[in-house]
C-alpha cells in the first residue's frame, strides 16, 4: 500500500467542500481479498462461533416455540395452551430482555464486548437448562424469563463487536451476516421439532431445549480466541493493545502499514472528539438535535423489524396454518422447517449482496415489498375464510415464503449495521440498548396479542399490519438518513455538521503525521490549547 503523501492528507475535501473518507479510500486500494490473509481469515471463522451465532439463540428460540405448538406431547404436558396462556408462554421470552436492558450498556462499556457476550451467554445457558428440565407451566416461563435476560447482553455487544473488529471492506457485509444466522438456529430447531414431534415421551419437547444451550456453550468456549474490541480499548486509555490488535488484523502483522496508521489516528482522534463532547449519562440521547434523530430512527426500527408481521410467521405459524385449513402435524413442521430453510437461503444470499447498495434505497424496497406482499396475504386469508377456497389457502403459503426475502433485505441484512454506523461509538451500546429496547416491547406485545388476535379476529387482524407497514414505508422515505460507503469514524458526526467533522479531519491529520515521525508528539498543553481553540 503506498505512503500517505502530503497531497494525500489534504485531499481531505472534494469541490463541494463535503469530507472525503480518507481510510475508507485506503482500503480500497487494498485488493486482497480477506481469505488470501492468514490473521483476518482467522478472526472472520472465530467471529462465527463467538458473535454471528448469537442470533441462533434468537432464531432456534423462535422456531422451537413454532414447532412445539405441533408437538402432541408439548400440548398435552401444558393443556393446551392457547390464546393467553400461549402468549404468555412466548412473551416471557421478550419481557426477560427488557428487563436486562438498563444494565445492557454498562455491561458492554464498562467490562467489554467479550465479558458481555460470556455474561449474557451464562444466563442463556442457565435458562436453557431450567427450560429442559422445567416440570410445569411455571417453571417453564421462568426459564423463558431467563433465556430472555441473557439474550440483550450477547446482542448489543456481539453487533457492535463485530463491526467493530471487521475489516473495512468487509465490515458491512460480515456485520449483515449477523441477523442471517437466526436461520440457522431456526432451521435447526425445525428440523429437530420435525424429528420429535411424533415421539410419545416429554424428550420429544425437552430434546429441542437440550440443544438450545449449543449456541451458549459456543460463544463461552471460542471467546478465548478472539480479540477485543479496538474502539473499546482505545476508549480504556489501551491504545498499545489496541494498536497490535489492528496491525495483526488488518494489515496482516506490517507495522509500517500506512492504512492502518490511518485507521488508528481517526479511531483515537474521533474517540477523543467525542468525549471532550460527550456528557456520559443517558439524557445525551436526547440532548441535540442529531442525537434525537438518531434515537428516533433506532426507535423506530426496533418497532419495526417486530410490527411488520415477522412476528406472526416466527412464533404462531402453527394457528396461521389452522385459520387455513392445514391441520396436520406433520405438514405443519414440514412448512416450518421448509420456510426457515429457505429463510436462511435468502437471507445469507441478501446479506452478501445488499450492504453493496445504499441503505435507504434497501429499506424503501423493503417496506414496499412488505406492504405489497401482506397485503396479497390478507387478502387471501380473507377469501379463504369467506369461501373455504384451496386456492386461497395455497395463496397464503406463498405469501408466507414470499416474505421472507422482503424482509431479509432491509431489516434482517442491514439494521445492525446501519445501526452500528448510526451511532458514535460513545452511545453505540445506548443506541442499540434503545433498538432493542423497542423491539422487545413490540415483540412482548405481538407475543401475547398476535394469539389472542389470530383466535378472535382471524383475517381482520392482519390489517392493523398492512396500516403499520403503510406508515413504515413514508418514515423511512422523510427521516432515513444515508451511511453507506463510510467508515465508522466517517460517519460518527453524521449529523453534527461541517465544524466538528472539520475539526475530525485536523486531528487526524494532525495524528498521521506524528505516528509518520514528521511531527514531534502533541503534549498536553497543546491538546488544551486545540480544544480551547475548538470550544
Amino acid at each position: 500500500m503506498p505512503f500517505l503523501t502530503e497531497s494525500m492528507l489534504h485531499e481531505m475535501k472534494v469541490n463541494d467542500g463535503s469530507a472525503v473518507p480518507l481510510v475508507t479510500r485506503l482500503a480500497k486500494q487494498d485488493k486482497v481479498p480477506w481469505y488470501e490473509k492468514p490473521n483476518l481469515r482467522r478472526l472472520y471463522f472465530v467471529l462465527f462461533p463467538t458473535c454471528l451465532g448469537v442470533e441462533m439463540t434468537s432464531g432456534f428460540d423462535s422456531s422451537m416455540m413454532n414447532g412445539l405448538q405441533a408437538v402432541g406431547t408439548w400440548n398435552n404436558f401444558y393443556n393446551h395452551p392457547r390464546s393467553t396462556m400461549l402468549g404468555l408462554m412466548s412473551a416471557l421470552y421478550s419481557l426477560g430482555a427488557v428487563a436486562a436492558l438498563p444494565f445492557t450498556p454498562t455491561i458492554s462499556d464498562r467490562l467489554g464486548r467479550r465479558r458481555s457476550i460470556v455474561f449474557g451467554s451464562v444466563f442463556m445457558l442457565i435458562g436453557a437448562i431450567l427450560q429442559t428440565a422445567s416440570q410445569n407451566f411455571a417453571m417453564f416461563v421462568i426459564s423463558r424469563f431467563v433465556l430472555g435476560f441473557g439474550i440483550p447482553f450477547a446482542i448489543v455487544a456481539a453487533s457492535s463487536l463485530v463491526n467493530e473488529l471487521s475489516h473495512p471492506k468487509e465490515r458491512a457485509i460480515i456485520s449483515s451476516l449477523f441477523n442471517s444466522c437466526w436461520s440457522i438456529g431456526a432451521i435447526v430447531a425445525a428440523g429437530v421439532t420435525l424429528g420429535t414431534f411424533a415421539m410419545q415421551t416429554n424428550w420429544g419437547w425437552r430434546i429441542p431445549s437440550v440443544l438450545q444451550t449449543i449456541p451458549s456453550i459456543l460463544q463461552i468456549v471460542f471467546m478465548y480466541f478472539l480479540p477485543e474490541s479496538p474502539r473499546w480499548l482505545v476508549s480504556k486509555g489501551r491504545s498499545a493493545e489496541a494498536l497490535a490488535i489492528l496491525t495483526k488484523y488488518h494489515a496482516e502483522g506490517d507495522v509500517h502499514s500506512e492504512f492502518v496508521k490511518a485507521e488508528f489516528a481517526e479511531i483515537e482522534k474521533t474517540l477523543e472528539l467525542e468525549m471532550e463532547v460527550a456528557k456520559r449519562s443517558w439524557l445525551e440521547m436526547v440532548a441535540t438535535s442529531g442525537m434525537r434523530r438518531r434515537v428516533l430512527v433506532a426507535s423506530f426500527l426496533g418497532l419495526a423489524t417486530q410490527w411488520s408481521g415477522n412476528g406472526l410467521t416466527s412464533y404462531f405459524l402453527a394457528q396461521i396454518l389452522n385459520n387455513v385449513g392445514i391441520t396436520d402435524n406433520r405438514t405443519k413442521n414440514l412448512i416450518n422447517l421448509g420456510q426457515t430453510a429457505w429463510s436462511f437461503v435468502n437471507s445469507t444470499l441478501i446479506a452478501l449482496t445488499m450492504p453493496r447498495f445504499k441503505r435507504r434505497v434497501s429499506y424503501m424496497i423493503c417496506t414496499i415489498s412488505l406492504l405489497s406482499i401482506f397485503t396479497g396475504w390478507t387478502i387471501a386469508s380473507a377469501r379463504y375464510a369467506m369461501t373455504g377456497d384451496k386456492v386461497s389457502s395455497t395463496a397464503v403459503i406463498v405469501f408466507i415464503f414470499l416474505y421472507s426475502p422482503a424482509y431479509n433485505i432491509g431489516y434482517n441484512a442491514l439494521s445492525y449495521t446501519f445501526l452500528v454506523e448510526l451511532f458514535p461509538y460513545h452511545v453505540r451500546s445506548k443506541g442499540l440498548t434503545v433498538f432493542q429496547w423497542w423491539g422487545r416491547v413490540a415483540t412482548f406485545f405481538n407475543q401475547f396479542v398476535n394469539p389472542i388476535g389470530i383466535a378472535n379476529a382471524g383475517w381482520k387482524y392482519y390489517i392493523s399490519y398492512c396500516v403499520f407497514l403503510l406508515f413504515e414505508v413514508i418514515f423511512v422515505y422523510f427521516l432515513f438518513p444515508e451511511t453507506a460507503n463510510r467508515s465508522l469514524e466517517e460517519l460518527a458526526f453524521l449529523y453534527e455538521g461541517d465544524q466538528m467533522q472539520q475539526e475530525q479531519e485536523k486531528r487526524v491529520e494532525h495524528e498521521i503525521k506524528e505516528l509518520r515521525g514528521e511531527r514531534p508528539p502533541q503534549t498536553a498543553s497543546d491538546s488544551e490549547k486545540d480544544a480551547e481553540e475548538f470550544a
